[in-house]
């Protein structure tokens, strides 16, 4: 049996995916994330978030207030439905950090923003909005670390969510032979370091990632 090694603990309806497909399914997490003891400041109308990482760690500091006074800004699917279940507005939505950027210099150039991010954030987005004069400050609310393991064994496919992911799993680990899957483009741009087998999911959701993986693998003879 081919077998395919997630590198996030799956949900139940994301695991069914798996059950019919004639694939073993290894996984873990090979990243924890650690919420900042840090003061966010709510006087802001903006809050740009790029993971849900952010958004959980606004959340905690937030949950006596009026959610709907927040206009928020971000990246992804998952995290624009997190936000809008606790009752935010999300006014811009983009798949990745460049392009909210981009959308943030055309359409709100006169509006000031708080940036929640981890300390693995990437630099595209600063950059953009430092370089068009946006203004915005940046807060780091969130660590995230590596949970390294080692595997003593091959695995015909391996799921990547994010870079620190692979740089995680690369820590104890090496890709070998298997395919690399991964979420979107900033992703597999990382894995492109280690392997020339990847396949970027069609769409930034890990859903699409595992249906990938199956379409590849169930019918690769």
């Amino acid at each position: 049996m081919k077998t395919v090694l997630s590198t996030k603990m799956l949900s139940l309806p994301q695991k069914e995916l798996f059950l019919n497909s004639g694939l073993g399914l290894v996984e873990y997490d090979a990243l924890k994330i650690e919420l900042l003891d840090v003061k966010i400041p709510l006087n802001y109308v903006n809050y740009i978030f790029t993971s849900k990482n952010a958004v959980h760690a606004f959340l905690k500091q937030a949950m006596h207030s009026d959610a709907s006074r927040f206009n928020a800004f971000c990246v992804g699917e998952k995290t624009k439905g997190l936000l809008e279940t606790n009752g935010m507005k999300v006014v811009e939505m983009a798949q990745n950090a460049l392009d909210l950027a981009e959308i943030l210099v055309k359409k709100h150039q006169k509006a000031s923003f708080l940036f929640l991010c981890g300390n693995k954030r990437r630099d595209e987005l600063p950059e953009t909005l430092t370089k068009n004069n946006i203004q915005y400050k940046e807060l780091m609310v969130y660590r995230t670390l590596f949970n390294s393991k080692p595997f003593q064994r091959k695995f015909d496919g391996i799921m990547f969510f994010s870079p620190s992911g692979i740089q995680s799993y690369l820590s104890e680990n090496t890709v070998e032979n298997s395919t690399l899957f991964c979420i979107g483009e900033t992703t597999a741009a990382e894995a492109r370091k280690y392997s020339k087998r990847i396949i970027v999911a069609n769409k930034p959701t890990v859903e699409n990632v595992l249906v990938q993986t199956i379409k590849e693998l169930s019918f690769r003879t």
